[in-house]
């Protein structure tokens, strides 16, 4: 078999293993076949025997041609939509019930998580060490080891899934914020990771303003890229051509918060046009983040807004290109020998992640996971 062919066949075992929630020794163990087996199956080194084979695609309950075929060897299910799903290559969930699939649409509101989150503690006291805020809380359960990111890209959560089958797992957190606020987070030490997607001068992305605040240095990995631009209820696109129209008809506006890129390409494209701020109603709103922008515009609480590509087709609004975004991974070398980091490069290159950031609308994978750039230590002030 070629080196791609085996490959192929590894990208296929560990996407199927993974979307079963089994680590490679539980498979190995119900498949009666050695861990360093199925490990050398899914890292490409060899392709599996026949006996190997079989015992595998029994145990993920497959045939042999769905998991170790060509992907058009996946056979589509029938499934009873909850709700209207979309046309072809609407994403949806799709889960067994009873004897058959059901799917429910992926799309607005329920693109993103709108439900409680579980508490990892409870507060019981605040008060100030050193000048310093501090807090004693009282842990719901063991703490687990989590990888905490800071960022505005509503992909983000996808890192959950991945950094949960890892072995051992690794837990995830996420606190969505401007890219400028995810930066400090990071210098700080208070994150593992800052997503950002700030320009700096020239063709630089993100490497100049995050450099600027790592004491210690970093490293700069690639995540996604989409485009950002003027989103629109949908009957406005036909009398709205960009921000000047958005002035002039007197549009209400849903802004993003100071330190966002969104709300600093709003500002350069208001400089442009030579319009003040004031003439634009909700310039001063603060919403946090890209859907929450599309969400406010799709109820009615607002004519337009800056934001993602991806957040405007979520909701099924206009959009104008204004800007390509390059959202990048800001690692602190303070944390890149951690365990947490660790395992988030690893499942950065993990196929299941990459499929899943190339099907959502607008989204493009190609530098995810790729190394972008090293932040050196900023010079010692004594």
């Amino acid at each position: 078999m070629s080196e791609g062919h085996a490959a192929g066949n590894g990208a296929r075992l560990r996407s199927a293993r993974q979307a079963r929630a089994f680590s490679q020794l539980q498979l190995a163990s119900m498949a009666g076949v050695s861990r360093q087996a199925v490990s050398a199956v899914e890292s490409g080194i060899s392709d599996p025997q026949l006996r190997v084979a079989l015992a595998l695609a029994s145990a993920l309950g497959m045939t042999v041609e769905e998991l170790f075929g060509s992907q058009d060897a996946v056979v589509p299910v029938t499934a009873t939509p909850a709700a209207p799903l979309g046309g072809q290559g609407a994403r949806v969930t799709l889960a067994p019930m009873a004897d058959g699939y059901v799917a429910f649409p992926l799309r607005a509101a329920t693109a993103g998580r709108s439900g409680f989150l579980p508490a990892g503690g409870l507060v019981t006291a605040n008060s100030r060490e050193e000048g310093r805020p501090s807090t004693s809380v009282r842990p719901i359960g063991p703490p687990r080891p989590t990888l905490v990111a800071a960022g505005c890209d509503p992909a983000l959560p996808l890192l959950e899934v991945p950094l949960g089958l890892l072995d051992p797992p690794v837990a995830f957190t996420w606190w969505p914020c401007s890219s400028q606020e995810a930066l400090q987070l990071a210098a700080d030490g208070l994150v593992h990771v800052a997503g950002t997607h700030l320009r700096g001068p020239g063709s630089d992305y993100n490497i100049t303003p995050a450099g600027g605040l790592l004491p210690d240095g970093g490293e700069i990995i690639g995540f996604c890229s989409w485009r950002e631009g003027l989103l629109l209820r949908p009957e406005l696109a036909d009398q709205t051509s960009g921000i000047k129209d958005v002035a002039g008809s007197g549009l209400r506006l849903v802004n993003r918060e100071p330190g966002a890129e969104a709300r600093s390409l709003l500002d350069r494209e208001l400089t442009a046009a030579g319009i003040q701020p004031s003439q634009l109603p909700g310039y001063n709103t603060q919403a946090t983040g890209h859907l929450h922008v599309a969400a406010a515009i799709a109820a009615g609480l607002a004519d337009a807004g800056i934001a993602s590509e991806p957040a405007a087709l979520a909701y099924g609004l206009a959009f104008i290109p204004l800007a390509s975004e390059h959202f990048d991974l800001v690692i602190p070398a303070t944390h890149s020998s951690a365990r947490e980091v660790q395992g988030l490069l690893k499942v950065l290159s993990s196929t299941w992640l990459i499929d899943q950031i190339a099907n959502l609308p607008g989204y493009d994978p190609a530098r995810c996971g790729e190394q972008l750039g090293t932040l050196r230590p900023l010079p010692s002030s004594a």
